[in-house]
């Protein structure tokens, strides 16, 4: 496509800002917002987004939920509380009147725990460029993409006179339980479409699976490990764990074989155990034992409210199925627990986001192609509960997310400010142009 007068100047002015972008993007990984662990860094770091979008013209919201907006969601476990973590919506108005597109830029200011720092080459808040990459945590998940959707946001007002409204909303929580988005699209945060930067090597995540958390309790009887006990009289619920297991295994290899676990971009849905608690005593036969299980889904999958109730008792039957079976835990069932829900979602294929954002970073120099997370992102929030149909487009890449010495490359940050900046002007247009 032959660029605009307009799309030259923005993405030239991009450029000029390299430097700028990368000093904001080390800016954001020096907080450390390591979800769950209480530094309290979030709201700085919200702050900061906050004062420079405001001097851009944005129209700045900046809150902290309250802990009711979460409060009974499947996606988040029962006494979450936002502890003075704020969101973030600014908007910046296009000229072109009422009517017009939207377009919503979202990130997440949250990171995953760095583990050992002494593993690091480099200590993981301590941002620093080396050998052309920006190394820190969250430099590629998702800081660095939260900086270039900034600073295009920044260059679009200077340089472009938009048509449409855009929306740039940063939230916390998402590597955790996604409760900041769920509280953005609360709050009223929604637009035409959605783009958010998550490390997918300039392809377009149009879809992902959702997971059900669930955990299942088997009971036995307490004895001694090491004497011979008549049948029943001591009962190894560690053994008897193994029953429900195997049949959750032959569960997984049957919905892994079904036609319908097909899908073009994702992997079939899983049925996976994931932690496993037992025993309290080395030479007791253990009363109890807990397995949980990361059940992974598709989108077709998901009821019409968007969640994994059927995947749910699909475990639930199997559970149930094998007990009957087995005249201890016929007795004594099972106990099947839900921890967590997180939705799937998919983008339709003719939404108009998908070919702008793959047209725009093929015209960088960056081809990519629909793709899908088999993992999940807060476009599908947006997506199944803000009417927004959101896909990520970013940097290299998701093999680089949650390692030590997390790193992305400047250039390619460049480009997806860059990136932005474009299908933000193609899909909302400009005034007079």
């Amino acid at each position: 496509m032959t660029a605009t007068a307009t799309e030259r100047a923005v993405v030239e002015a991009v450029a000029r800002r390299r430097r700028e972008l990368v000093d904001l993007a080390a800016r954001l990984v020096a907080f450390d917002t390591t979800a769950g662990a209480g530094t309290g860094q979030e709201a700085a770091l919200q702050a900061h987004l906050a004062e420079r979008l405001r001097a851009a013209g944005a129209e700045v919201d900046l809150w902290v939920p309250g802990d009711g907006v979460v409060a009974g969601s499947r996606q988040v476990p029962a006494g979450f509380t936002f502890g003075g973590r704020p969101q973030l919506a600014a908007r910046l108005r296009g000229r072109g009147g009422e009517g017009g597109r939207s377009l919503l830029f979202n990130g997440h200011v949250d990171v995953v725990p760095a583990g050992d720092p002494a593993a690091w080459t480099t200590p993981p808040f301590d941002p620093v460029v080396r050998d052309g990459r920006l190394h820190g945590r969250g430099a590629c998940d998702m800081k660095g993409g939260v900086a270039a959707m900034v600073v295009a946001a920044e260059v679009l007002a200077e340089h472009a006179a938009l048509a449409g409204d855009l929306v740039v909303c940063t939230v916390t929580d998402e590597e955790e339980t996604g409760a900041g988005a769920i509280a953005a699209v609360a709050r009223g945060v929604r637009a035409d479409a959605g783009l958010i930067p998550e490390p997918t090597g300039f392809d377009a995540w149009v879809a992902c699976r959702g997971d059900v958390i669930a955990e299942i309790t088997v009971r036995g009887r307490l004895g001694h490990a090491g004497i011979e006990h008549p049948p029943g009289d001591a009962v190894n619920a560690i053994e008897k764990a193994r029953v429900v297991m195997s049949a959750l295994r032959r569960l997984h290899d049957a919905r892994r074989a079904r036609p319908d676990h097909r899908h073009p971009h994702l992997s079939p849905g899983h049925v996976i155990p994931t932690r496993i608690r037992g025993g309290d005593w080395p030479v007791n036969a253990p009363d109890a034992c807990t397995v949980t299980y990361h059940v992974a889904y598709l989108p077709a999958h998901a009821d019409a409210d968007g969640w994994g109730t059927a995947v749910e008792a699909e475990v639930e039957a199997a559970v149930r199925d094998a007990a009957a079976a087995d005249p201890w835990l016929a007795a004594h069932p099972p106990e099947v627990r839900r921890l967590l829900d997180i939705p799937a979602a998919e983008v339709a294929g003719d939404e108009p986001i998908i070919d702008v954002a793959l047209a725009a970073a093929a015209d960088l120099g960056r081809p990519g192609r629909r793709a899908g997370l088999d993992s999940w992102h807060d476009g599908a929030t947006f997506t199944r509960f803000g009417a927004t149909p959101t896909i990520a487009v970013g940097p290299p890449s998701i093999d680089r997310a949650h390692t030590v010495d997390e790193s992305v490359p400047v250039d390619d940050l460049v480009a997806c400010a860059q990136l932005y900046a474009l299908a933000a002007l193609r899909f909302l247009g400009t005034v007079g142009g």
